[in-house]
């Protein structure tokens, strides 16, 4: 007998082997497929995702143009309408042609000047909100730098007279 067979431990192992990248490959796939059957179902409930900044300023842009260009102004009369439509239209798209490689070139800074303007408005919403409890009455307790507002200044002996509104 020319064929050898293998030990029985060694034989073992390669099918072990063989079930576990079978396993690994099967659960990657289910994930795969779970995971784009999510992403189905959340297009069809909330519509498509939005794109990137840079894709958006795009889209911006796209729509003012096409706005700007069917605008049909009766203050320019019958006589000018088509050339000013004509030049509406140039400037359009030179501002177009312009914007469009910054866009191309940088789409990386949109991203980042999104996320810097998404801080800048978290920021704002906090002091407004600070503000607001401030200026309601709530948290007052709270607050050192109100502590000197509420103490009661009509014991200090001026010429007014202290009323007390609560």
């Amino acid at each position: 007998m020319s064929e050898e067979l293998p030990p029985p431990g060694e034989a073992r192992e390669d099918a072990v082997d063989e079930v576990r990248v079978t396993d690994a490959d099967a659960w990657a796939t289910a994930c795969a497929e779970d995971l784009e059957a999510e992403q189905a179902r959340r297009r069809t409930q909330y519509g498509p995702p939005p794109g990137s900044a840079a894709e958006e300023l795009k889209k911006l842009v796209d729509a003012v143009a096409d706005k700007l260009s069917g605008i049909q102004s009766p203050l320019f009369g019958a006589v000018a309408g088509p050339a000013a439509q004509q030049v509406v239209r140039q400037v359009v798209q030179q501002a177009k042609d312009a914007v469009e490689p910054v866009i191309e070139r940088n789409p990386d800074v949109f991203d980042h000047l999104a996320a810097a303007g998404n801080e800048l408005l978290a920021a704002y919403r906090s002091a407004v909100q600070a503000q607001e409890r401030r200026w309601t009455g709530r948290d007052d307790r709270d607050d050192p730098r109100d502590q000197d507002e509420r103490r009661d200044r009509g014991d200090e002996g001026g010429p007014g007279e202290r009323i007390d509104l609560d």
